[in-house]
């Protein structure tokens, strides 16, 4: 939980609509300058906002910044509209919200197959975009896996929707617990139907842009987890590489979901891009009650098998529960995990 709720924010949600009357739900927290944030894959500003973990990541971001949100057609609080040009589509998005609220330029913020689409749009508007930062994208879908592999993803999603929100969720956030991992699967499945959920993957796998890449001249700062499953961390290089003077920042961490892992180390990250210094919101990792258990025990210099010993578990069980312990701090080794629960008192 953050130490101080001195910084949560609410948001505010009104809709706007494209010239043939596609009604596009968008939404606003905080206040300081604009900072546009384009959602990831599918989205939904309300259940969104109610999913704690990212919730506070949002409310992190928002701190000295205006944060401007929406659900691309199709999704959450947007109206479906079937596209022939779903980039054309995605542009006239960005900017019917930007006009509707009043913003003629602002940070802009892109994680995943956001990426490509903030790279079309301020390559082709830089006058818009004041500083730029992009998380877990790539530049060319191609790039995403073997073509087997895509296929069968994309066919899960469209003939079994709900299965296919589990493999989804199991491939971005691989150490959520289990908690997490239902209740995004579940959200994923509320974003959006199966048909929109595979046109959206396909879209991501069908993109290049490379050469829109290259145009792109605001500050950038490009984000990459070097172990995400997703997104090589190789596809994070390309694209810091394609755009003149932009900085790449490799963080730990397996999670292709911003709000997953050690959140916090991105928010930095996020914050550093757009000229900010950290935000004081701090989150406290929060850990099952067996894992402060196991924490406890390491802080007390036990090995995994003297863990197993003292909790009646099995040896690998007790590897696993540090492992993921490990990973959800977004720590390194178990020396890391015995300073922080002697500092932190496991609260």
């Amino acid at each position: 939980m953050p130490e101080s709720d001195n910084h949560c924010v609410e948001q505010q949600i009104d809709q706007v609509r494209l010239a043939d009357g596609t009604r596009v739900g968008f939404a606003v927290a905080g206040s300081g300058p604009p900072l546009m944030w384009l959602p990831g894959w599918v989205s939904h500003l309300e259940l969104g906002w109610a999913f704690t973990q990212e919730r506070r990541f949002y409310e992190a971001i928002a701190v000295e910044r205006t944060l401007i949100r929406y659900d691309r057609p199709g999704c959450g609080l947007s109206d479906p509209c079937p596209s022939a040009d779903p980039i054309a589509l995605e542009m006239e998005v960005i900017s019917a919200v930007a006009a509707a609220v009043g913003a003629e330029s602002f940070d802009l913020i892109a994680t995943s197959l956001s990426v490509p689409f903030a790279l079309i749009w301020a390559g082709a508007r830089p006058e818009t975009v004041r500083r730029l930062v992009l998380y877990g994208g790539w530049l060319r879908g191609d790039n995403l896996g073997p073509r087997g592999v895509r296929e069968h993803i994309l066919g899960l999603v469209e003939q079994h929707w709900g299965l296919g929100s589990d493999v989804l969720t199991d491939i971005f956030a691989p150490d959520a617990d289990a908690g997490f991992r239902a209740a995004f699967a579940l959200y994923q499945r509320r974003s959006c139907d199966a048909a929109t959920a595979r046109r959206l993957l396909a879209l991501g796998y069908d993109l290049d842009v490379t050469a829109d890449a290259a145009k792109v001249v605001a500050p950038t700062t490009v984000i990459h987890r070097e172990d995400d499953r997703a997104v090589p961390v190789a596809e994070g290089r390309q694209v810091a590489a394609a755009i003149q003077s932009a900085a790449f920042v490799q963080l730990p961490g397996r999670s292709h979901i911003p709000f997953a892992g050690d959140s916090h180390a991105l928010i930095d990250s996020m914050r550093s891009g757009m000229g900010l210094p950290r935000s004081p919101a701090r989150f406290r990792p929060t850990l099952t009650r067996r894992q402060l258990e196991v924490a406890a025990l390491v802080a007390e210099g036990m090995s995994n098998r003297q863990i197993a010993e003292r909790l009646v578990i099995t040896e690998r069980s007790a590897e696993t529960h540090v492992e993921r312990i490990r990973y959800r701090l977004g720590f390194r080794n178990r020396a890391q995990i015995a300073a922080w629960y002697v500092t932190s008192h496991a609260e």
